[in-house]
């Protein structure tokens, strides 16, 4: 695991001596009171950790160590805040010593400081002792020296929140709700630092404040947000940034808190410096600022409870963002940074008004808006899904028409942006998300499978997890055969969708070179159709196409195309889900076209020959299956299943389908399985299988093919003797035959097996099944057994000895 030098090193850290490591530690502190701290204090750093991390005890550091890595963890240089906070941490006190380290004692606190302050918490009652100590930072003046640390308080307050709400009071959500509220609010509205007024006289005093400004250029005319720019910002526009960007969060689990330690002398006592700000005015109640042209509202908003009040200034702050999106900006990072708030701004409206129903009604004129100018570029197609969310969410209660969202969303995103990794993974993880909510509300979902797979024919590794859990959701009775064919189809729509971006990227010819077959066939008109089905954007145009063997001949070249054979690899698993989820919920009729379907398509799929026998596997699976919960399907499809049957060719080509058709036949073609089972169709499937035997066992294989498999042959001969079985009088045919056969077999090697060991097994079979015909009363007893002889009960059956020895049985052992 690890190289010899490093080896060598760990075992030295392991061995070194107390004295030796006194000594070390005493050079290391009179390293660190140096000023300028150069390689070799990053060196005896470096070597300090792994002497301490190669043990698994914990050694103790001197005092004078401690604190001098304690006051590295402010140290400009990062390097340094980085190892002494491991070297703090790896010296951790033992369960039941005390703790040395608190936020008092940091100048600084930053996110390597917080994570020694997290590591030593050994119980909730730490954390949240350590949240007080944070929103007692939160809460002072800049004046009293903490201000360098509100930066990075704030997300330590919210990483405590995403791994640990429950060591948040209810007293802290109160006082941390109030002062988000402050700092999304009423940030400052000019910018830091400040602008000399010009002349000849300039100095500090004579610096003018400068106005934020949006991003178009233009003053900004209302309160301070994430899009206001600048040439540099002040402490409290920072706080509105790190608010902004974890207050959907806040939002999401502030509801996780506990409301044990709540007190009213807590409440009030917090509250005593809730008017305090970042600078020596109060913002709450400033005067001259145009903060007042949307938080005046009325001074009706200060008297709601903190949590609402939050939930109100979150309201105006993302209707600002979406005011100040519609504003052009002069850089490109800008309009990424426009898309970004975008998204943030209304999956916060989502959760506002998903606590507040009341603001749903006052959201959806903006909601709407935004859509109606976004929906017609697909740019914005990252933002358009959180809208499409709000839809979802809230508009059945507020009577408002989605068909126009649900038609972009299903029907332009998929077809037009199916090559795009980050939108299929936000679409397909909205989706999984909301799967319940649209099934019921949402029609075109389970129609829009045509477009949706999309997604999976062009990166289909990337995505398989998700139509794992979707596939499910998509097979409804009316669209279940359809989906089928689609799925089939799939290798041939990842190569529809590769000719697709390269016949736009590609020339029409290309001079002293051979072009694409399959490119110059998706241009040409007359295949047009075929490409355009597979290109459907949603069911009901029809399960399939006629001429599926020409579509496969025009992409016989794109077979080995890496894309198509990835696709190919994920069909197999994807099949299980769909025949498990069906034959779960289908009726025998619905099966019955699934049988269809899976005959024809057995010689219908794209020359990927791997591909093929996966295919011909799960679909001999399941047709074992659907025969056994539902054995009058042989006989409702029995002309189907005598048409592959007689088909000799299929004995070369489709082995494995076949096979199990014929096993089938002979299992479930009986008068105990379905009354409708006559013994003229008995006669006319043992006909047409013993014509099938005879031609394979009397002559060569085609040219090209290999000998039929010894279980092709065996699972005919069984097939006869149980039909034979069920109609005497075809008892001496099937005799007749296995007699020749066993003479034929004498007179030496034959040409359809060309393996001896494979004709001895067929020999043997063919006896053992002629030696019960003898018997025509014990063949059809071991041949076609009663369901009791089947599925026996004996261990539950009160007449026999069965139960009670059982019983004694496990007396005994548990007595043991």
């Amino acid at each position: 695991m690890y190289s010899h030098g490093s080896e060598s090193l760990i075992k030295q850290a392991r061995e070194i001596q107390e004295s030796e490591l006194q000594k070390f530690h005493s050079r290391l502190v009179k390293l660190l009171q140096g000023k300028d701290l150069g390689h070799e204090a990053v060196d005896s750093l470096q070597r300090l950790h792994l002497i301490l991390s190669a043990t698994k005890y914990t050694r103790t550091l001197p005092p004078e160590l401690q604190k001098r890595l304690q006051s590295l963890l402010s140290s400009p240089a990062e390097q340094f805040q980085v190892l002494s906070s491991a070297v703090l941490r790896e010296a951790l006190p033992l369960s039941g010593q005390e703790a040395n380290y608190n936020q008092e004692n940091f100048t600084q606190l930053n996110s390597h400081a917080a994570a020694l302050l997290l590591s030593q918490a050994g119980s909730r009652a730490d954390v949240s002792s350590l949240c007080a100590h944070l929103l007692r930072s939160l809460d002072s003046r800049q004046s009293e020296g903490t201000a360098n640390s509100l930066t990075h308080s704030l997300p330590i307050l919210n990483s405590v929140l995403t791994h640990s709400p429950e060591c948040l009071t209810a007293d802290h959500v109160t006082l941390l709700s109030k002062k988000l509220v402050d700092w999304l609010r009423y940030a400052s509205i000019t910018q830091g630092g400040g602008a000399p007024s010009g002349g000849f006289f300039t100095g500090p005093r004579s610096r003018q404040p400068v106005p934020i400004a949006e991003l178009d250029g233009t003053v900004s005319g209302d309160f301070f947000t994430v899009l206001c720019v600048g040439q540099s910002f002040t402490e409290d526009q920072w706080m509105n940034v790190y608010t902004f960007s974890m207050l959907r969060h806040w939002l999401l689990t502030y509801h996780s808190v506990s409301n044990g330690n709540s007190t009213a002398d807590t409440a009030n006592r917090l509250q005593l410096s809730l008017s305090h700000s970042f600078s020596n005015d109060d913002r709450s109640e400033v005067d001259g600022s145009v903060v007042s042209m949307v938080s005046a509202t009325s001074s009706s908003s200060r008297l709601l409870p903190p949590k609402e009040r939050l939930r109100e200034k979150a309201f105006q702050y993302c209707q600002r963002l979406i005011e100040q999106s519609d504003r052009k900006a002069h850089k490109r990072t800008d309009t990424d940074l426009q898309k970004a708030c975008l998204v943030e701004a209304v999956c916060i409206l989502d959760c506002v008004c998903g606590e507040d129903a009341s603001l749903v009604f006052r959201t959806f004129p903006c909601i709407k808006a935004l859509f109606g100018r976004l929906s017609s570029d697909l740019s914005f197609a990252r933002v358009l899904l959180p809208i499409a969310q709000f839809y979802l969410n809230h508009g059945e209660m507020a009577a408002v028409d989605c068909e126009s969202v649900w038609t972009l969303v299903f029907g332009r995103f998929p077809a037009e942006l199916f090559n795009d990794p980050f939108l299929a993974h936000e679409f397909l993880r909205f989706l999984r998300l909301n799967l319940e909510s649209l099934q019921l509300r949402v029609p075109q979902y389970s129609h829009s499978f045509p477009n949706l797979l999309k997604f999976l024919a062009w990166g289909s590794p990337a995505v398989v997890d998700d139509f794992v859990d979707l596939l499910p959701s998509l097979v409804t009775a009316g669209t279940a055969v359809e989906l089928l064919h689609t799925l089939l189809d799939l290798p041939c729509l990842s190569a529809t969708l590769v000719l697709q971006v390269r016949s736009t990227c590609l020339p029409i010819s290309e001079p002293g070179g051979r072009g694409l077959l399959s490119l110059d066939a998706f241009r040409n008109q007359s295949f047009r159709g075929l490409f355009l089905f597979l290109l459907r954007g949603e069911a009901g145009s029809g399960d399939t196409i006629d001429r599926l063997s020409t579509l496969h001949e025009l992409l016989a070249e794109t077979a080995d195309w890496p894309r198509v054979v990835q696709c190919a690899q994920t069909v197999p698993m994807l099949l299980h889900i769909y025949f498990d989820t069906v034959i779960a919920v289908a009726d025998e009729k619905l099966l019955a076209h699934l049988v269809q379907a899976m005959l024809e398509r057995s010689s219908l799929l794209l020359n990927i020959p791997k591909y093929n026998k996966e295919i011909q596997r799960v679909f001999s699976c399941y047709l074992l299956r659907m025969c056994k919960l539902h054995p009058s399907l042989v006989v409702d499809q029995s002309h189907e299943l005598l048409e592959f049957a007689g088909a000799t060719a299929k004995v070369y080509s489709k082995e494995e389908v076949y096979t199990h058709v014929v096993w089938v036949l002979g299992e479930y073609l009986s008068a105990s399985c379905d009354s409708r089972c006559s013994v003229r169709l008995i006669t006319s499937c043992f006909e047409t299988l013993e014509a099938v035997l005879f031609e394979i066992t009397s002559s060569a294989p085609p040219p090209g093919a290999d000998c039929p498999v010894p279980r092709v042959v065996t699972s005919l001969m069984s097939a006869l003797a149980k039909l034979a079985s069920r109609s005497h009088d075809l008892i001496p045919r099937v005799s007749l035959f296995l007699s020749k056969l066993r003479t034929v077999t004498r007179g030496g090697p034959v040409a359809w097996c060309s393996d001896e060991e494979d004709l001895v097994a067929i020999v043997t079979r063919g006896e053992e099944l002629w030696s019960l015909l003898k018997a025509p009363g014990v063949a059809q007893s071991v041949l076609t057994p009663p369901p009791p002889v089947t599925t026996p009960q004996w261990h539950r059956d009160s007449n026999v000895a069965m139960p009670l020895r059982l019983r004694a049985l496990t007396n005994l052992t548990h007595s043991q």
